[in-house]
This record gives C-alpha cells, sequence and structure tokens, in this order.
C-alpha cells in the first residue's frame, strides 16, 4: 500500500534530507521538471561546480528569486537541498509568507549508514562521512521542531515511504473553481432577517418554515444558490433568524456563505481562546452585545451549532474557474487563492493603515481603485448607498441595517437585485454613503512601458515601450477625459499595386485579394475627403452624465464629444454641441433612438471639407508647390524653346517640362474639390458610415457583425432628415468571383474618380470577416491617380518614379491596420460590457500608441 503525501497545489515544498537520501531522485519520480530547484544545480549556474560549497551563497540567493517568482505566478514550487539546519529553513518559510502560500516539509529520514554508503558511491557528491553525521545530527535535532518552525504540514518518509509514496495536490479550501453557480451574491444581512426574506422571494427563492413559521431554507426553482459575503450577525432586530436560515441553506446546499468580521467576533466572544492574560475576549461594541443577547435566548444546541458553523467559514472563495471571487472586505488580486494570515486579515477587514478615524472607525485604504485583475471580486464591509461597479469590483453592502437597502446581485448575469430596508434598525457611526468613488483614476502602469494586451479578435497585441511612450503625451496633453474615448479609429491599408502601367492603385487588386481570402461579396464605398471624427452622441444631459460622468475641462461638450482620430476634440465645447444638437434630432426623426433602445449612439464618420482642418496645410503646402510650379516651369519653358529655335538638341527635356506643367495643374486641381467656405458649421457635412455601438440603462450593443449595407441604411436615414448636415455614401456591391460584377466595380471607381473623387474602399460586405489566415483586412482603400498626386507629389506618374513606387512594401502597413481593427472593435466590447475605464482604455491608448511606429505616412 503506497503511502499518501497530501500537498497543497500552490504551496513551497522543502525537501530535507541529508546528502545522499534520495531527495533527486524524490523530486525527479514525482514533481515534473521545472517544479523542482536544484541548489546544487544553483550552484551550477553561478558557479560552473555544482559541487563548488565557497558558492553556495549566491546559488541559494539564485535559487529564491527563481521560487518566488514561481510563487507570484501561482505555481508550486519544490526545493531541493540539504535544508537540515533551522537556519536553511527560515528562508524557505519566510519566502512561503511573503507570497502567501502554505509552507510544506517533505523529510526523508534516511539511516546515515545508507546516506553515506550512497554518497561514497558517487565519486564527485563524497563528502566524506563526516559531514553526512553532522548533517544526520541536525536533522534529527531539529525534526519535533518543524511545524513551530511555520510549516504548516511536515510529512516524514523512510526509505520504503518514500520509495512507494503517491503525491496526492490537494485544494485549498478556498479553491472552488469547479463551481460555476450561477449564484445570487448577497451583500451584509446584519440580522435583518425580514428583508433577508423578502430578497431571498423577490430572486425566486422558495422559503421553507418549521413547524413554528420560522425560516429554515429557501429554495430556488432553477437550481440558483445564495452566496452570503458575511456579517450575518450583529446590529439587526433577529441575527438568530438570519442564521437559522443561513444555515439551513448551506446545510440543504441551497447557499454558501464566507465569513466577515463580525461572525470571526462572535466566535471568539462565543468561543474564547485562553491567552497569557487569560480570556482574548473581544469588544462587544458594533452590535455584538446584541447578537449575544439574542443568543442568549436561544438553546444551547442552536448557539453550538451556531459556534461550529461561523467558526468553519472560509474567509475567501474563487469561484467560477477563477472569474469570481468573493470576499466580505473585498481582495488584491495577489491574495486570490492565497492562504495566509494576511490573506485571512485583508478579506475580513480590508486594506487598513492602523489609524482611527474621527468617527472611531479604522482607516481604510480605497483597494479597489487600484485594482487591475480580471477576476471579478465582489464584497461588502464598508456601506455604500448604491452598488456601482468600480475596476471589475462590486460592493453589495448598501446598508440595510442602517436604513438602506439590501442587495443581491445576480451572477454571471451581473443583475442587481434589492429591497428596501423597512426601517433604520441601527444608527450608523459614520454619514451613510458620504463618499462615493467613480473609478476613473487610472495609473501610468495601465499604459506605459511594454505591455501585451488580449484581444477576442487577434489573440495576444504587443504594444513596445517606445510605442507607449509615444502616445503618452499626445493623450495627456491634447486629447480628451479617457471616460470619452471609448474608441479610436485604426489605420488603412492600400490596396497592392496594379500592374497597369498608367496607375498605381486599381480596384482589380483588392478585388482579387478579397477572392483569394475567400470573400465573395465587398462593397465598394465612396472615400470622403475630409477629417475623420469619432462622433458621441447622447439623448440627452441627463444620459450623457448616466453614462459618462460629469465633464471637466477636457470634456467635449455637455452631450457627447467629436473627436479625431488621435483623440483630440475636434471643436470647442459650445461649437460641439450646437452640431451634437443637429445630429440628436436626425437621429430621433429618424426613429434610431427607438429602434435601437438607446439613449447613446457611437458613430465612425468623416466631416467635410477637408479645408475646414487642413485649411493652413492646403495654402501652405499644396497651393504654394502648384504656385511655385507655374511661376517656374513656364520661364524654363520659354528658355528651352528658345534654345531649340537655336537648332540645339534638347533631347526630349522640353517635352517633360510640358507634361510638368500639366501635371503641376492636375495637381492643383486635385484638392480643390475638398475646399469650399463654411462658417461656423454653415456648409459643414457629416458623412456616417458605420454605428459603432450603442447603449442605455438596460444595456450596450456593438454592431460589427451587422452587415455594411445595414450601417449605410442607417446614415441615409439621416441624410433624409437632414441632407443639409448629412452627407450619404455613394456605395456599390461587387461579385468578386463574377467578372461582370468586377467590370462594373472598376466602371464604377474609374467614374467616381474621374470627377474628381478621391477614391473608394472596398470592404467585406458582411462586415467583420475571419478567413483561414484568420482576421481579414476590414477595408483596402483603392484611391485615384490625379488624388495619388497629392500624396506622391506632381509627377509620380513619371514612368522610373511609378516603377519605384508600385515597390512600396506595404506588409508592416496592413500588420498595423489589423492590429488596430483588432485592438479597436475589443475597446468597443470592453466600453459596451462596462468593463473599468482603465480596461477601455488601455485598448484605446494601445491604438495611439501604434501610430506612433515608423511607417511611410502616404500608405
Amino acid at each position: 500500500m503506497s503511502t499518501r503525501v497530501e500537498i497543497p497545489r500552490l504551496a513551497l515544498v522543502v525537501l530535507i534530507g541529508v546528502s545522499g537520501s534520495g531527495k533527486s531522485t524524490f523530486a525527479a519520480d514525482h514533481f515534473a521538471p521545472f517544479e523542482t530547484i536544484s541548489s546544487d544545480f544553483c550552484r551550477g549556474l553561478v558557479s560552473g561546480d555544482e559541487n563548488d560549497q565557497a558558492s553556495s551563497a549566491d546559488a541559494f540567493d539564485v535559487l529564491a528569486y527563481i521560487a518566488g517568482k514561481r510563487l507570484a505566478a501561482g505555481r508550486l514550487t519544490v526545493v531541493d537541498a540539504t535544508n537540515v539546519t533551522r537556519e536553511t529553513r527560515r528562508q524557505f518559510v519566510q519566502l512561503a509568507r511573503d507570497h502567501d502560500v502554505l509552507p510544506v516539509a517533505v523529510v526523508l529520514d534516511t539511516p546515515v549508514g545508507t546516506a553515506i554508503e550512497r554518497n561514497a558511491s558517487r565519486q564527485s557528491r563524497d563528502f566524506g562521512a563526516r559531514v553526512v553525521k553532522r548533517q544526520h545530527d541536525q536533522l534529527r535535532r531539529s525534526l519535533k521542531g518543524l511545524g513551530k518552525e511555520g510549516f504548516r504540514t511536515v510529512h516524514v518518509l523512510t526509505p520504503e515511504q518514500a520509495a512507494d509514496a503517491e503525491i496526492i495536490r490537494t485544494r485549498l479550501l478556498n479553491d472552488r473553481r469547479d463551481d460555476h453557480g450561477p449564484f445570487d451574491v448577497i451583500g451584509d444581512v446584519h440580522g435583518c432577517r425580514s428583508e433577508l426574506e423578502s430578497l431571498l422571494d423577490k430572486l425566486g427563492y422558495r422559503i421553507i418554515r418549521d413547524v413554528q413559521g420560522r425560516a429554515v431554507d429557501a429554495e430556488h426553482p432553477d437550481g440558483r444558490r445564495a452566496l452570503f459575503l458575511g456579517d450575518l450577525v450583529d446590529r439587526g432586530p433577529d441575527t438568530p433568524g438570519v442564521l437559522r436560515l443561513a444555515m439551513g441553506m448551506t446545510a440543504a446546499g441551497h447557499a454558501v456563505a464566507i465569513t466577515g468580521n463580525h461572525e470571526h467576533k462572535l466566535v471568539r466572544a462565543l468561543a474564547p481562546r485562553r491567552g497569557r492574560s487569560g480570556k482574548q475576549q473581544p469588544n462587544t461594541a458594533h452590535g455584538l452585545q446584541q447578537t449575544l443577547d439574542q443568543l442568549a435566548a436561544e438553546p444551547a444546541e442552536f448557539v453550538d451549532r451556531v459556534t461550529t458553523w461561523c467558526r468553519d467559514l472560509i474567509a475567501h472563495l474563487v469561484l467560477d474557474d477563477g472569474k469570481l471571487v468573493v470576499a466580505h472586505a473585498g481582495l488584491k488580486e495577489s491574495y486570490h487563492g492565497r492562504a495566509s494570515g494576511r490573506v485571512r486579515s485583508f478579506a475580513l477587514y480590508g486594506d487598513t493603515t492602523g489609524e482611527i478615524d474621527e468617527f472611531g472607525l479604522p482607516v481604510r485604504l480605497p483597494w479597489a481603485e487600484d485594482y487591475r485583475g480580471s477576476a471579478t471580486v465582489l464584497y461588502g464591509h464598508t456601506p455604500v448607498p448604491d452598488a456601482v461597479w468600480l475596476n471589475n469590483t462590486l460592493c453589495l453592502d448598501t446598508g440595510c441595517v442602517f436604513g438602506g437597502r439590501l442587495t443581491a446581485l445576480r451572477y454571471p448575469e451581473n443583475e442587481i437585485v434589492d429591497v428596501p430596508a423597512e426601517q433604520v434598525w441601527c444608527e450608523p457611526a459614520k454619514p451613510f454613503g458620504s463618499v462615493q468613488r467613480t473609478g476613473d483614476d487610472l495609473q501610468l502602469g495601465d499604459v506605459l512601458g511594454r505591455r501585451v494586451i488580449e484581444t477576442v479578435q487577434h489573440g495576444r497585441i504587443t504594444i513596445g515601450e517606445d510605442q507607449a511612450a509615444g502616445a503618452f503625451e499626445v493623450m495627456t496633453r491634447f486629447a480628451l477625459h479617457p471616460r470619452w474615448l471609448g474608441y479610436l479609429p485604426p489605420t488603412m491599408a492600400p490596396a497592392a499595386a496594379t500592374d497597369r502601367d498608367d496607375h498605381l492603385e486599381f480596384p482589380d487588386t483588392a478585388f482579387a485579394e478579397y477572392a483569394d481570402a475567400g470573400v465573395r461579396s465587398v462593397i465598394c464605398e465612396e472615400k470622403h475627403m475630409g477629417s475623420r471624427a469619432v462622433i458621441m452622441v447622447c439623448a440627452d444631459e441627463a444620459a450623457a452624465r448616466r453614462r459618462f460622468g460629469d465633464q471637466d475641462e477636457r470634456g467635449g461638450g455637455r452631450t457627447g464629444v467629436v473627436h479625431t482620430r488621435t483623440g483630440r476634440a475636434f471643436a470647442g465645447p459650445a461649437q460641439t454641441e450646437e452640431l451634437l444638437g443637429r445630429l440628436r434630432a436626425a437621429i430621433g426623426a429618424a426613429g434610431l433612438w427607438q429602434q435601437l433602445g438607446a439613449d447613446w449612439l457611437l458613430l465612425d464618420a468623416e466631416i467635410l471639407p477637408w479645408s475646414l482642418k487642413a485649411d493652413a496645410l492646403i495654402r501652405e503646402q499644396y497651393a504654394a508647390t502648384g504656385a511655385a510650379g507655374r511661376m517656374m516651369l513656364p520661364a524654363v519653358r520659354d528658355r528651352l524653346r528658345a534654345a531649340a529655335d537655336r537648332g540645339l538638341d534638347l533631347g526630349g527635356l522640353d517635352s517633360r517640362i510640358d507634361r510638368r506643367l500639366a501635371a503641376i495643374d492636375d495637381f492643383s486641381a486635385a484638392y480643390r474639390p475638398y475646399q469650399w467656405p463654411t462658417d461656423g458649421w454653415g456648409g459643414v457635412q457629416v458623412a456616417p458610415f458605420q454605428l459603432l455601438a450603442s447603449g442605455s440603462t438596460d444595456g450596450a450593443a456593438t454592431y460589427e457583425t451587422r452587415d455594411h449595407g445595414w450601417h449605410l441604411e442607417l446614415a441615409d436615414r439621416l441624410h433624409a432628415v437632414d441632407a443639409e448636415l448629412v452627407r450619404s455614401t455613394r456605395r456599390l456591391s461587387v461579385r468578386t468571383d463574377d467578372p461582370d460584377s468586377v467590370a462594373a466595380g472598376i466602371d464604377w471607381w474609374t467614374e467616381l474618380t474621374a470627377t474628381g473623387g478621391e477614391g473608394m474602399v472596398v470592404k467585406p460586405f458582411p462586415n467583420l470577416t475571419r478567413g483561414s489566415k484568420g482576421l481579414v483586412q476590414p477595408g483596402l482603400k483603392v484611391r485615384g491617380r490625379q488624388y495619388l498626386r497629392l500624396i506622391y507629389g506632381p509627377d509620380y506618374l513619371e514612368p522610373v518614379e511609378l516603377a519605384r513606387l508600385k515597390k512600396r512594401n506595404l506588409g508592416h502597413k496592413r500588420s498595423l491596420a489589423l492590429r488596430e481593427y483588432a485592438l479597436g472593435l475589443e475597446s468597443l466590447r470592453r466600453l459596451t460590457t462596462d468593463e473599468p475605464l482603465w480596461r477601455v482604455h488601455e485598448t484605446v491608448f494601445a491604438v495611439l500608441a501604434l501610430e506612433s511606429d515608423p511607417v511611410d505616412p502616404r500608405l
């Protein structure tokens, strides 16, 4: 029969035994290769010789460092060293404490003669019998004291037991990852039995009563379970009734409970432990004496059950594959699933400074404001007026006993359910609800440094330190407040160069690329030559405040924002409100608020004319270039003609000047359609081409899976009610597997660009599309032959220049376009699922960071 050796799944296992006791063999037989860290191996790392005892100090520093990194990552770690002295073991006990894991000792109690014999057979390991005997004596003297040294579990194995040992990896009591709920998580009850029964009834539970009419259990018809966050006792009118119901539900499997600080004090009062100065009785303030008085009227058997039940409650639970963590006072991420005194203290009392405030209550640090974990943390302890999400945490203590409400959260639905208190049962020592945090605080660590961001659509995307630094200045100096920046639009890649001699870009390559990716249906959208804008428009000021908070000097208007690709406000607050007012009216007249069930919309759009934002650029660069060419080239041409009249062979130079003059005229003609006079918003047009997201108090949604026809139809409805402001987008659907349809698409583009259009964007008609190689480019721009003069210069069509441009490398640009697109979708997902502000901002910031990548801006 094998010897069972139980070890927690997360622990620091310290192997103890003399040289030659078989520790390395035991470790190799029972643990994975990377789980074990050998002191001999670390000696080899630092000195090149595993037996170099002079390097032991450095070797153990390396060992402790590696072990610490593993423990911080939540991985079981085994230390393979002799560890026969208390001094050696002390550092590992402390290491376990530092990482809030349990230290476990596994002692290989090998007879000294056997160990000496084994060492003698290995010349490189033969330290002599004297050394082994000394180690053995040190081990024998310390065996009985291992528990007092701090080892939670000690296993002492003879050679025979070690040979047939079976390692059993046990879960910690707080590890309930395989329990997926669903749960109804209930905040601090504090003896309010009647309100608890009302809440359970509202949640759909059927309350079961005993012959005396007392609630002793509650069962949900759908198999849901209540999850009590502690502090069931004290302050309220009927603590025994609350306990009777909660204990009955947990016994029947209809509820789960964790301890609160008030249960902890109650156990100490009911079953005091004797200390050096007698019985350690807790302070009976804050309702404990009231509970003791109420329990005094109950049978002794019931009080004994209460004592045992409360004593056996644990401080926190990790549930649903680690997605949910519950602790009475909350729990920071590094403590999730850990076991130590300070973890328990944090779970019971929160992060305190040790000071007392003017109300006689502990001064608590706002741990939730700094929380950045992926797990949802539900807690109570500190009453708040409303249950409000803060960085993926939620406090469910809404002060029922103080006259507030008793609140529950349906998990995983994240639906809040509450009932009002029947009266004020206890006057609070501190003004109830005097502080309400917003969760708007961001940290440098949220965006700076090298970061890896997980996206649903494109996996992991890495943001380099230099990229983040470049974006940081723009974001902090010029951008709107992050709460308004739910999305930044991605860059767009051009189509591959065409084989046609007289074009750089042509629709044939875009159609062919999508056909190769398996996209059969595409939409060609007119490319508006304006300024890209993201527009957040809310139905009214109340909706804006409710979703995006109060505005400050970095805000936009009162009911939304209009911002550029870099997050800058497109106009001042007053001008922004004027534009939003007109858009809001158009949205209402088109019936979109009602159709979408929304009170805010997020639109991707182009604002025209280009000259509205680029007037200085046009005057100082484009117009100046055209004027210089028209001034200089005619004089050169006249001189050349005079030379030709004298019989000089010009070798075609005169005809080249003629071509350059024609190119200058075409260059100037290229930008003129994109400028016209405006007065305020008079003459300005908005061309929305995609609805990114919408939301209301009932929820929010994104629309990347709605086809582009649906999106443009919404824009057409806005155009129909306000054609002066909203510009429609011309488009054509093309089948990439139909030559006639492809030819029609080419003809449409040719006609569009011949009449002064910039070009078109070709997109997969279904919108978000995945192919055999993953995410497909969301759009490829095909710009017109004349328009490209603005990008590459008046003479770019000269054969030598055009041949060079056709070799341009598009790989990096396309990679950026895909990554930014995926990050944009991720930011919208996080925005509409009410993830913390820092999580939304992380992805938005990443788009701006990628924009700092060195890539040819003409692409």
